[in-house]
């Protein structure tokens, strides 16, 4: 990009800025993301498994490599279309795509409008696929399935949109579903006004499937909180032989059967905490059958009245105490996808139909697994808990010149990357995968 501007420093009016560099690129490090997508021959899979809804007779650009570009985008960290304007001709992204030239943000603009149901859900097959070959290369034993919902505000009249009364705002309530590694499994988005629990059945049943036939030896634990305390998690989990942990919602019978275990004495200590843990089987109005239950009661120093709080599962051979620390492990979730937001864009909703916006959601599930793939086979231990920020900073965002010479194309990054060990430590990993 080039610019007729020329603007002089104050702190030094010798030094003048303009941006007539040349063909220099400030995303060298996309490269660990694009040899690792190389590993797991994306293109190849993109172009098995996709479908759209595509009229075009003849093209520049085909999908797959319209999609390869967005993920990459967004990877780097731009989260508006019109980034593309500018990175047009950028020689990094032509090189990495293999292409003369980007697709324009007309052409991508065009891309999200050949999304319908059916081609949105082929994203999630894709996404599906790349994790089932993480976890081989991984050798995964257990897979812990948390789900949850979220929300994504809308500013506009996108289709579908609605008031949500917790969030207290309009948009749309997406259902996610994550691994202990970080992974987003599965993502479907809902209009806003969708309960927490609606549609989950449809939701988790070929979820659950999937993972059973591509890893049939694999033992499954879903968790949820008081949200997804409904039968129809329970009948799901229990017809395809899965393990859960659902949190339930206080009412008065398990209030009435919880204080049933309270004791108080001449030598209870009312100045210190107290927590106990009890187990019980216990039989909703709603379930056609009893069901193992766990209860926490905590009171508080100070205070004279046990709080509870209570967990149903079919992990029937463990101590109460070990569910409740099993349950509360979820909550990493919520790191997970405060970082699909933050990092990748996930809630950006720019688009005026279901589909298109769906879509969007999608690319960006596809552009954070691709960098938490990077950090499960690519970096160390201490590193891997690094955010997309970070890693930004360290890895992605390293100055390069593309250089043809005769023979070979040659990639220079700066002489001075504070971070270059990183980098090519992670690249050798990389290139090991088989």
């Amino acid at each position: 990009m080039k610019t007729l501007q020329e603007m002089a420093l104050n702190f030094n009016k010798n030094i003048l800025v303009s941006h007539t560099g040349g063909q220099l690129s400030s995303d060298g490090g996309l490269t660990l993301c694009v040899e690792l997508m190389a590993k797991f021959q994306f293109t190849i899979l993109a172009d098995k498994l996709l479908r759209f809804n595509d009229q075009r007779r003849y093209c520049q650009h085909s999908n797959s490599s319209i999609l390869k570009q967005l993920i990459l985008q967004i990877i780097a960290g731009y989260s508006a279309d019109s980034a593309a304007t500018s990175l047009e001709k950028e020689p990094l992204f032509k090189l990495l795509l293999d292409k003369p030239s980007l697709a324009s943000q007309a052409t991508i603009s065009r891309f999200w409008q050949r999304f319908d149901k059916d081609s949105v859900s082929t994203l999630q097959t894709l996404n599906e696929a790349l994790i089932d070959r993480v976890r081989l290369l991984t050798n995964q034993t257990a897979t812990i399935i948390d789900i949850d919902s979220t929300h994504s505000d809308t500013y506009g009249k996108q289709e579908a949109t609605n008031y949500n009364a917790h969030y207290g705002t309009e948009g749309y309530h997406p259902l996610l579903a994550t691994d202990q590694d970080g992974n987003l499994l599965k993502a479907v988005l809902r209009p806003g006004n969708a309960y927490t629990s609606k549609d989950v059945k449809a939701f988790l049943t070929p979820l659950l499937k999937h993972y059973q036939t591509q890893l049939p030896t694999t033992d499954i634990l879903v968790r949820g909180d008081s949200g997804f305390a409904t039968p129809e998690v329970y009948d799901v989990c229990e017809a395809n032989d899965v393990f859960y942990i659902i949190r339930l919602k206080c009412n008065r019978k398990l209030q009435n059967l919880a204080e049933k275990f309270v004791k108080i004495s001449d030598q209870t200590q009312w100045q210190e905490e107290e927590t106990h843990y009890y187990s019980e089987i216990y039989q909703s109005a709603s379930w056609p059958k009893p069901r193992q239950i766990y209860i926490k009661s905590t009171r508080v120093a100070g205070e004279l009245i046990f709080s509870h709080e209570f967990i149903v599962t079919n992990l029937t051979n463990l101590t109460a105490e070990t569910a409740f620390e099993l349950y509360h492990k979820r909550g990493q979730m919520e790191n997970y996808i405060k970082e699909a937001k933050t990092g990748f864009f996930f809630d950006k909703t720019d688009s005026s139909t279901f589909n298109a916006n769906a879509a969007r959601m999608m690319v960006s599930v596809l552009a954070y697994n691709i960098v938490n793939f990077l950090k499960q086979l690519a970096l160390t231990k201490h590193d891997s808990g690094l955010c997309v920020s970070t890693l930004r900073i360290r890895l992605f965002k390293v100055a390069a010149r593309v250089v043809h010479t005769g023979r070979r194309i040659q990639l220079r990054l700066s002489s001075y990357h504070v971070y270059h060990r990183l980098f090519y430590q992670a690249l050798q990993r990389i290139q090991a995968i088989e």
